[in-house]
């Protein structure tokens, strides 16, 4: 009886360890086939990978502080804070993974998203509360008003809502790229907090368009750098065109309103308000900022050279009319270059943007050129690597790079060409992470990897930020292009 008994109990035990090597036959028969990742997940996958670890590298402590350097190879942490600027790279890394999150689930991968989803988007509430560091208050003297105004200084204050803002402390360019990241967070979460601020920052940023007359009655046009500056960019004005068509969008077919400030155009001084509907004022100025640009800052080769305006007196300058202080308006028009890509890339992204708005052939045949003149000019064959594209690493040129290929993202729907262009980011990309990735890092030059000094191997945090978006946005991408 004994013996019977454990014969059953050895076969029992035959019988279950068959059954789980069966179950378990595809992980280890090497005739199965692994499931392949899709190239679209790959991206997503590899953009969270980057982002964790750049959040947990840059950033310290329940506020954020956000050290501008991190070497991976020492681990060492630079004291420098990076600006706010820097700061709101991490916002668009987040915003582009949340959107690959998005697009995997109405593919289908729906895993991906609930597994994931909750997480970047309680990060991006932490990254907004803690923006309000670089946050102050201060009073300016504009075009058409004196108005006290909450923005984002260049740098962070001590505590919340101490940041210095005034005069040159602030800048229109780093307001837009909040306003551009708002505006993704509330077309990804729907939180109406996100559009109500993107909202207030773009009236702070529209007070700043020089609406003082030309001789003939024309707008003089354009948004200076910053408040304490005279010289009109095209980072200070191209980057806006794309969230101005978004408001528009988002207020088509409504009945809400928004107070529009001029100048007459005929006695060119008396200063003049009135009530509007918001998708009318958005898309207006988003051709008026359109325009601007194009013909004043477009060059002969194609592409957009840096600013106009750069000669004396290289202050603000006020007038006095009816015993009101107003600012002056900006009569110099000498024009700076040098190019430089992302300047190209948010004229790229504005063009298809104000295409979709309008359906105007003008705004397509522009996208058109401007991806041909820009890849032609800062896309380099074959200079580091056979095969590959070399685009300017130098300053800040990888964040610069992300923004031109964001644009090639944007003008793929309605220009087949920009494919190519944008498959240069993907190997180069691939290139980094597949040679050089490094405690889950890339280096800052993708295609000759890290420098044999470790003490000499230091990243920039936005950097680290625009590799993890570039690689969401492709991840996108891939799956609607």
């Amino acid at each position: 009886m004994i013996q019977n008994r454990m014969m059953i109990t050895i076969l029992s035990l035959f019988v279950l360890l068959f059954t789980a090597c069966a179950e378990n036959s595809s992980d280890t028969d090497p005739t199965t086939p692994p499931t392949e990742m899709s190239l679209s997940e790959q991206n997503l996958m590899r953009a969270m990978e980057l982002t964790d670890n750049a959040v947990s590298a840059h950033f310290t402590g329940t506020g954020m502080a956000m050290a501008r350097y991190y070497n991976p190879y020492t681990g060492a942490r630079s004291d420098e804070t990076g600006s706010v600027w820097m700061y709101t790279a991490a916002v668009e890394a987040v915003n582009a993974v949340l959107h690959g999150l998005q697009a995997q689930k109405e593919h289908g991968n729906a895993t991906l998203y609930d597994e994931n989803f909750d997480k970047y988007t309680g990060l991006l509430a932490q990254l907004y509360d803690n923006a309000d560091y670089y946050l102050g208050t201060f009073e300016l003297i504009s075009y058409t008003q004196t108005k006290e105004w909450s923005v984002y200084g260049v740098n962070r204050g001590n505590a919340k809502g101490t940041a210095k803002v005034a005069g040159i402390e602030n800048v229109y360019d780093d307001q837009m790229w909040l306003i551009r990241e708002l505006l993704e967070s509330y077309k990804i979460t729907g939180k109406t907090a996100y559009l109500e601020k993107a909202e207030y920052l773009t009236d702070y940023v529209l007070d700043g368009w020089d609406t003082t007359r030309n001789p003939d009655g024309t707008e003089r046009g354009g948004i200076t750098w910053g408040p304490g500056y005279v010289t009109k960019h095209a980072c200070s004005n191209g980057p806006m065109v794309s969230p101005l068509v978004w408001l528009h969008e988002i207020y088509k077919g409504k009945n809400d309103e928004i107070t529009y400030r001029y100048i007459d155009a005929e006695d060119k001084e008396t200063r003049k308000a009135m009530q509007v509907k918001k998708s009318e004022y958005y898309a207006d100025y988003a051709k008026k900022v359109y325009d601007w640009q194009k013909s004043s800052l477009l060059r002969s080769d194609g592409v957009y050279d840096d600013m106009r305006g750069g000669c004396s007196p290289g202050n603000p300058q006020t007038v006095t009319i009816d015993g009101t202080v107003f600012r002056k308006g900006i009569t110099c028009q000498d024009r700076v270059g040098p190019a430089i890509s992302y300047n190209s890339g948010t004229m790229l992204s504005g063009a298809a943007d104000m295409y979709r708005m309008t359906e105007d052939g003008t705004y397509l045949q522009d996208a058109k050129e401007l991806s041909d003149k820009s890849f032609q000019y800062f896309a380099k064959p074959d200079q580091t690597h056979d095969g590959y594209y070399t685009y300017n690493i130098s300053g800040f040129n990888n964040w610069f790079n992300g923004v031109l290929m964001r644009g090639y993202v944007d003008v793929q729907p309605v220009y087949g060409t920009a494919s190519s262009y944008i498959d240069t980011f993907q190997k180069n990309l691939d290139y980094g992470y597949e040679n050089f990735l490094y405690e889950g890092f890339l280096p800052t030059n993708l295609l000759v990897g890290w420098s044999l000094t470790a003490n000499n191997n230091r990243t920039e945090g936005m950097f680290n930020f625009a590799f993890a978006a570039e690689y969401a946005v492709l991840s996108r991408y891939e799956l609607t292009k």
